[in-house]
């Protein structure tokens, strides 16, 4: 799938005097780490703000790191507001990549299920990126529309040839593909949604991993047909984020 040159790979500011010279290994980790903390963080100060109220300030304060050091890589909020959409959406992309090398096998059912189910660890270890995009959601601004161009159409357009394939062959419910797909979002946002308001009136943590477990268990047999993952109750760590930023049932 071609992509454009994305804000990610924009957004840096030259180092000066490097003038091309290939940066020592350590300090391209420690670039790459300290990117990945300004990212994290902006996701988690955009998704509780909204873009307007946010400030990159505050998400250097949310870093411990001092405010030039994230212009530096990221010149202004819009910048650094594109490149979190990016990253967040990036990491759903290459875990998608990873179906498609290591399961050749993999039916076009499986596949699907296990796209969304990818989206759902995610959204559950990341409750703000549901709550980063939600805070778009709410108005028709360049951000939304920027965004849907960019990032989510070119993975909604590699859902929905599989969605209308399974529909066709009776194994998915029959309405619009991009309704369908939406539905699913819907599902997969759920804990991320709701999970405040149920520890209030249930007791319950979305973060918990044998309620997560059992919930997308739900979602398999609903709308799937079946159950492949294991009981939750042989959990013993439960969940956890990894470096790539998804959700481990370990």
């Amino acid at each position: 799938m071609k992509q454009s040159v994305s804000v990610l790979q924009k957004s840096a500011v030259p180092r000066p005097g490097a003038r091309g010279r290939p940066l020592k290994r350590t300090e391209q980790q420690r670039s790459v780490e300290t990117r990945r903390a300004i990212l994290n963080a902006a996701l988690a100060e955009f998704a509780e703000k909204g873009f307007d109220a946010a400030s990159i300030r505050a998400i250097a304060a949310r870093t411990g790191l001092q405010h030039p050091l994230v212009t530096y890589h990221f010149r202004n909020k819009d910048i650094l507001w594109r490149a979190t959409a990016e990253y967040a959406f990036g990491r759903i992309r290459e875990e998608w990549d990873g179906l498609e090398e290591t399961n050749a096998g993999m039916s076009e059912l499986d596949r699907l299920r296990s796209e969304y189910r990818t989206l759902f660890r995610y959204t559950a270890a990341f409750p703000e990126f549901h709550r980063f995009m939600r805070q778009e959601c709410t108005t028709n601004n360049p951000r939304l529309k920027w965004v849907a161009k960019t990032v989510v159409m070119p993975l909604i357009n590699r859902l929905l040839p599989q969605i209308a394939s399974l529909q066709n062959a009776k194994l998915l419910p029959l309405m619009e593909p991009i309704v369908f797909h939406y539905m699913m979002v819907s599902l997969t946002a759920m804990l991320a949604e709701f999970g405040p308001e149920m520890a209030v009136t249930s007791k319950l943590a979305a973060d918990d991993p044998r309620v997560a477990k059992s919930y997308w268990q739900a979602v398999d047999k609903m709308i799937f047909g079946r159950v492949c993952e294991t009981p939750f109750n042989r959990d013993r760590k439960g969940l956890r984020r990894t470096s790539s930023g998804l959700i481990r049932w370990s």
